[in-house]
């Protein structure tokens, strides 16, 4: 090889190995937080490659627990769902509106509390190969609060309050016009893996009280909650 030719020469091994680099450098990022998903509903979960390459031509596998446990496979440009386990068969997607920038979420239709749990989303490329994690919590929304009255000892009422289909188990608050909390009897049972919540407050009857009930998922950062004026002497 002539000098002459050395400078071409090298510049096209540079351009060959920033080429390279490039894919073989790639690394896939998920996102700093937890995705909270509501039960019965859809959880959309996003993993992207930095640099944005395009990841039309890669192998996409979404699995949980285990490298075998298969929640979604894309490979040739197509889902793969003869691999899928059963459990999520029918139940994901690939979103692929910004595949060509290396951005892909995975949303999973239906979610129930055995959804929850880390994922991990791994990208392929000839015989390289990186993944993310992804870590999806459910949260249930349960119903609002009923709020009864109960004859109590000494001429006192107990008034009742019940609400069920929280996961996970919820916080209870009860407190009165003026916002001041009230203490309270709480007691919390599982049903099907979901949380119901009976909660009661001693009161006197010689006082007239407008009384709050607060059912709050601490995940959702929502609140449910019912009111009741109880009339002195009433009872």
């Amino acid at each position: 090889m002539s000098l002459s030719s050395l400078p071409g020469f090298i510049l096209l091994l540079i351009s060959h190995h920033f080429q390279t680099g490039n894919v073989e450098n790639f690394k896939v990022i998920g996102p700093d937080q937890p995705v909270v998903a509501i039960l019965d509903e859809d959880a959309v979960l996003p993993c992207r490659l930095l640099p944005a390459l395009n990841a039309e031509d890669m192998q996409m596998r979404w699995f949980q627990n285990s490298f075998d446990f298969i929640v979604h496979w894309y490979e040739i440009g197509m889902d793969q769902s003869d691999r899928q386990n059963s459990k999520y068969r029918g139940r994901t997607e690939l979103i692929r509106s910004y595949i060509s920038c290396g951005s892909v979420s995975l949303r999973i239709r239906n979610i129930g509390l055995d959804d929850e749990g880390i994922y991990t989303c791994y990208f392929k490329l000839d015989t390289y190969y990186e993944e993310a994690t992804v870590e999806l919590k459910v949260a249930g929304l349960g119903s609002i609060p009923s709020i009864s009255l109960h004859d109590h000892q000494d001429r006192d009422i107990r008034v009742l309050c019940e609400s069920s289909g929280w996961y996970p188990e919820p916080e209870v608050t009860w407190s009165q016009e003026d916002g001041q909390s009230l203490t309270s009897l709480s007691e919390t049972e599982e049903q099907n893996g979901l949380f119901k919540v009976k909660t009661s407050l001693p009161l006197r009857t010689n006082q007239h009280r407008r009384i709050s009930c607060g059912i709050r998922n601490i995940i959702l950062s929502q609140d449910k909650e019912s009111v009741i004026s109880i009339a002195g002497s009433s009872i």
